[in-house]
């Protein structure tokens, strides 16, 4: 057994609480002196056992071990370095060999709790066996120590016991703190695992696949199985298999990087670039400090595009590089400026640029300051770009003062210093602020000359010259420039073109014509950007000839290029040249180029609409009509489509001309319409709705005014059909009417009855559609409007005009009851009104002129008392007389006609305002109906007379 006393293993390992074990170790000291003075008399005897060497138990660290051995007043010796090495080996050994338990394992949990109550019981048999291995190598002189240990192990306190528990406590937490990944393989299944690799590694591959999917099925979440079927499939060459099982395992032990790494390539063999970012991810996250893998991963970023993962990937390179290694460091953050450069972040692009420039100022190139330069003009920062020049390429500027401010190749200190001044100027100042920097080198007081080295490159020179051009300071410019022209333009073009371009945005014309007109007049940099600033110079300093010969250049070398049509257009419309206007805005692409490029669209409808315009202040309606149709049937391509509304090419007096016509079938160019009007809307947003629909408005009005109804209507039946005008009720009742009136101009009352009858069905009581409805039914051929007004009716019986028009409706139709019904109604509500009596009373002469009816002479005076009733109202005019006559006439009453018919000739017309007189005359319809009388009565004479005298003009 253990030294320790049993109720000290009792309270460690749990079993009695502290007050038992006080009181057991208190009964127990009588008896133990008795015992001791025997175990004295048994140690003095020899001992022929050789000691034993200690060995570590698993689990039992040295702090432990110190804790029990200052309890029991030993003193420990420390394992020699060949003891250390070999048990070192031996847990290697054991790790390889064997495998670790996972904290999710219920086996491990199990193991944990066992520990965790027998770690006591293992560390006191281990401290027993060495001290037994110790004594056995001693002889009788350690007896009398081993006496004293015995007494010391018996005065064990309770602050001893306190901190033994406490140290084995910490033990136990580092231990789980400090424990790796484990497996989540069970023991029982680890032999089944061993025999699987066993097979592999014999060739048996069939039998190491079935092992491996049988512990799969029993322990999916272990990644040995997956591992070994990767490894086996991989020597098949089935590399899509070995890829899925290796990633298997890897997400079920994402702590080997390498693995993450292997899979990484394995995946880009297989041109799955974007599962080799994610696995490159997960090395990353295990090894953040690896450079390779955030390299890799950068550039898989950028084949892929993903241009802000890229530059993220190589900021935290970076920030990983260390100080050795500057000339990578400025090489890297070079590329990345660039890079931000060509996606138009230079925020980002100076930042890193920044950085470079204070972290090794030292390694900066003439490359590296030229860009540097370049980035802070483009954003326009120009004082900090002189600065750079100043500090890093040893340019003197001679301020006002006379202190010359002057740059060495920086040193350490000057650079240190350099970068807290321009920290602090960076924190007072707004970088996209040219009066900021405008204020600031006032501060510093006006630069009077600047002194160039001879070993300054010709590109900073052409900066410096940008920098000072926009800093308004030209004196110095003079000799930098002439010294710029000296050289060859073949040579250094783009440097003149930059020099130029900042003249130009500052408003010096006169300094920026010499250097284009250097440059027009050379090979290699006689291009299209280079005439067209040349135009623009000129056009800005008055030489509208010279600059239109210029802008002509450039539309002859870049047909595509819509500024310089449009500012050619102008000059020409300027010059008094109209036909050299029109021919600069032709349209510069085909119909393919326009139906799948967008930009090309955009360009194509600016040009359209200024031609327009140019078109119809020249007078020339049908090619501002042909440039109208041609802009507005690219806004409603997918709705002429759903019209059936088609453009076509005509050939009028020799010329070509646009026509809308009616087609029975249109084949899309896209089948789905929703697809078609997005890709639609993406090519016609250069205008807004309201532009739009000014536009239509216009083409619509123009088309009436040039009697091309038919074409206005078609056009209306288009715009209807899309959805932003439909959706929009003004511009829909505005549409509806348009549309009426081009239907009536045209003289399509078919067409014209269904826009008014939607228009009456939601104003109903609107008396100016009920004209135009009436008129429309007066003049169309058919019937269908009876049962429409009936329907209404039904709706609106007190509708007054609608009770009117089913009455007129009925008598043309014979329905002469329905039509008196109907009049009736009206006559009451509006006695006075003479109308109303006059139908009624004709419509009672109609009924007595019937070949049945029963009451003829009652329907007669009926007839006649409503008629008078209608002379009363009406008073003795041509009109009611013409009426009475015509009654009389039907009646068979010829004398009587005759009387009244001559009483309307004698009368005068009654005039109306808006109304030509003619129109009112019923004269002619007077005598003709009177010289029929005569006709019958056999007086040809007086009715050849009637007809000479009224009829004839």
């Amino acid at each position: 057994m253990s030294a320790f006393s049993a109720e000290l293993i009792d309270y460690l390992e749990g079993r009695i609480t502290f007050e038992e074990f006080d009181k057991r170790r208190d009964e127990r000291k009588p008896k133990d002196s008795e015992e001791l003075v025997e175990d004295v008399e048994d140690n003095e005897q020899p001992s022929t056992s050789a000691q034993i060497p200690g060995s570590r138990e698993e689990g039992v660290s040295a702090g432990v071990q110190l804790a029990f051995a200052s309890m029991l007043g030993e003193t420990p010796q420390p394992p020699s370095s060949e003891e250390e090495g070999e048990e070192a080996e031996e847990e290697e050994e054991e790790d390889s060999l064997s495998y670790v338990d996972d904290e999710d394992d219920e086996d491990y949990k199990m193991e944990v709790e066992e520990k965790g109550k027998a770690a006591a019981v293992v560390e006191v048999e281990e401290i027993t066996v060495k001290r037994r291995r110790r004594r056995g190598k001693g002889g009788r002189g350690r007896r009398r120590r081993r006496q004293e240990e015995e007494e010391d192990d018996e005065d064990v306190t309770v602050g001893d016991v306190f901190a033994l528990e406490m140290e084995l406590n910490r033990e136990n937490k580092k231990m789980m703190k400090e424990r790796r990944h484990r497996s989540k393989l069970p023991r029982a299944l680890r032999g089944l695992m061993g025999e699987a690799n066993i097979r592999y590694a014999r060739g048996e591959k069939e039998d190491a696949i079935l092992m491996c999917m049988e512990i799969i099925r029993q322990a999916p979440l272990a990644f040995e199985p997956f591992s070994t079927l990767a490894m086996i499939y991989e020597d098949d060459e089935d590399t899509e298999k070995a890829l899925q099982f290796g990633l298997i395992a890897a997400h079920l032990n994402p702590s080997d990087c390498e693995e993450w790494v292997r899979l990484a390539e394995m995946s880009l063999e297989q041109d799955n670039i974007r599962q080799a970012i994610i696995c490159y991810t997960k090395a990353i996250r295990y090894d953040p400090t690896n450079v390779r893998y955030l390299w890799e991963r950068s550039t898989l970023h950028m084949r892929l595009g993903e241009h802000k993962h890229c530059m993220d990937g190589y900021r935290r390179i970076l920030a990983l590089l260390p100080m050795e290694e500057g000339e990578h460091f400025m090489q890297l953050s070079k590329d990345m400026a660039k890079s931000y450069y060509e996606s138009n972040d230079l925020t980002s692009a100076l930042g890193v640029i920044e950085d470079a420039l204070a972290r090794h100022p030292d390694l900066v190139s003439d490359d590296f300051i030229n860009m540097t330069a370049e980035l802070y003009i483009a954003n326009r920062q120009y004082i900090k770009a002189l600065e750079v020049l100043v500090q890093f390429a040893g340019v003197v500027l001679v301020r006002e003062e006379s202190k010359p401010d002057v740059s060495a190749p920086p040193q350490e200190d000057e650079v240190a210093e350099k970068s807290t001044e321009e920290q602090e100027r960076k924190d007072g100042e707004d970088q996209d602020s040219t009066p900021v920097e405008e204020t600031a080198a006032e501060k510093e007081g006006e630069i009077k000359d600047v002194d160039v080295p001879d070993s300054v490159p010709v590109d900073l020179r052409a900066k410096l010259m940008v920098c000072l051009i926009h800093l308004h300071v030209y004196t110095p410019l003079e000799g930098l420039v002439s010294s710029l022209m000296e050289q060859s333009p073949e040579e250094i073009g783009d440097l003149y073109l930059d020099v130029g371009e900042a003249y130009l945005e500052e408003g010096e014309y006169m300094s920026a014509l010499p250097l284009f007109s250097a440059l027009v007049i050379s090979e290699k940099y006689n291009l299209a950007v280079v005439w067209l600033r040349h135009a623009e110079c000129l056009k800005a300093l008055g030489h509208m000839e010279v600059a239109a010969e210029s802008y002509t250049r450039v539309v002859e070398m870049a047909p595509q290029h819509l500024e310089a049509r449009l500012s050619l257009a102008t000059l020409q419309q300027q010059l008094g040249r109209p036909e050299c206007a029109l021919k600069a805005l032709e349209s510069m692409y085909d119909s393919d180029t326009l139906a799948q490029d967008s930009s090309a669209a955009q360009k194509e409808l600016k040009l359209l609409l200024h031609r327009s315009t140019l078109l119809k202040t020249q007078g020339k309606m049908e090619g501002y009509l042909d440039a109208m149709i041609s802009m507005i049937s690219m806004l409603l391509k997918v709705a002429m489509q759903r019209a059936k509304v088609c453009v076509r090419s005509v050939i009028m007096s020799g010329e070509s001309h646009l026509r809308l016509v009616k087609v029975k079938d249109v084949v899309p160019e896209i089948d789905d319409h929703e697809a078609a009007y997005l890709d639609n809307t993406g090519k016609t947003n250069v205008l807004s709705k309201e532009d739009w629909w000014q536009l239509l408005v216009s083409c619509v009005l123009t088309l009436c005014e040039v009697k091309r109804f038919e074409e206005a209507e078609l056009l209306v039946e288009s715009a209807m059909e899309f959805f932003s005008f439909y959706d929009n009720k003004p511009k829909r009742k505005e549409m509806e009417f348009f549309g009426l009136s081009a239907t009536i101009l045209d003289h399509n009352h078919y067409k014209a009855y269904n826009y008014i009858r939607l228009m009456l069905m939601e104003n109903v009581d609107l008396p100016q559609l009920w004209n135009i409805f009436n008129q429309l039914t007066i003049t169309s051929q058919h019937q269908r409007h009876h049962r429409f007004c009936l329907r209404l009716l039904l709706k609106h019986p007190d509708n007054h005009a609608l009770c009117v028009l089913c009455g007129h409706n009925a008598m043309v139709s014979g329905s002469f009851k329905h039509a008196l019904g109907q009049y009736i109604q009206a006559f009451q509500t509006r006695p006075d009104n003479p109308l109303y009596s006059l139908c009624v009373g004709l419509t009672f002469f109609h009924m007595a002129s019937q070949k049945y009816v029963a009451k003829r002479h009652t329907l007669v005076l009926q007839g006649f008392s409503f008629l008078w009733r209608y002379v009363e109202l009406r008073g003795e005019c041509q009109e009611s007389m013409f009426n009475l006559g015509r009654a009389l006439h039907q009646m068979g009453l010829t004398h009587l006609a005759i009387h009244y018919y001559q009483k309307a000739l004698t009368l005068p017309v009654k005039k109306m305002d808006g109304i030509p007189d003619d129109q009112l005359d019923l004269s002619r319809d007077v005598a003709f109906n009177l010289s029929l009388i005569y006709q019958a009565s056999g007086n040809m004479e007086m009715a050849r007379q009637i007809i000479n005298t009224h009829c004839i003009i």
